[in-house]
């Protein structure tokens, strides 16, 4: 057996596609169809928070004496930030493809943008080569 890609989280042989990160779910090469990349973005409420905290801030920043104004400047920057989800680890990629007769199936997703690639790429290598010539 060929084995394209093993990592933590996902194994993809010449005859299976192994996503390991929760419940292990495997798929048939042969039985999938339309495979697609997918990239879904983090819901918008972080960044809304993180907004109104910074208007809150502002209102008391003007408030305040100055060593106080740094501390609380300072410590809304990085609160917003951090809420805001700076940096941006808040996309994620899926592959979703049609399977057995379900037309939406997530076969993997990750918020690694390099081992998301590298996942896609094995299991295009092995879906080409479990295909065969044309």
């Amino acid at each position: 057996m060929r084995t394209y890609y093993r990592g933590p989280d996902a194994a993809v042989t010449d005859e299976l596609f192994i996503w390991q990160t929760g419940p292990v779910r495997s798929f048939v090469l042969v039985e999938l169809r339309n495979v697609d990349r997918v990239q879904q973005e983090a819901s918008r409420l972080g960044r809304v928070i993180a907004g109104l905290l910074l208007a809150v801030a502002g209102g008391v920043w003007v408030q305040l004496a100055l060593p106080g104004r740094w501390f609380v400047g300072a410590g809304a920057l990085v609160a917003a930030l951090t809420i805001a989800g700076w940096p941006s680890h808040s996309r994620r990629w899926m592959l979703k493809a049609a399977y057995r007769g379900d037309d939406d199936v997530t076969l993997y997703s990750s918020a690694d943008p390099r081992v998301f690639n590298q996942v896609t790429r094995a299991l295009r290598r092995a879906m080409e080569d479990a295909r065969g010539p044309r």
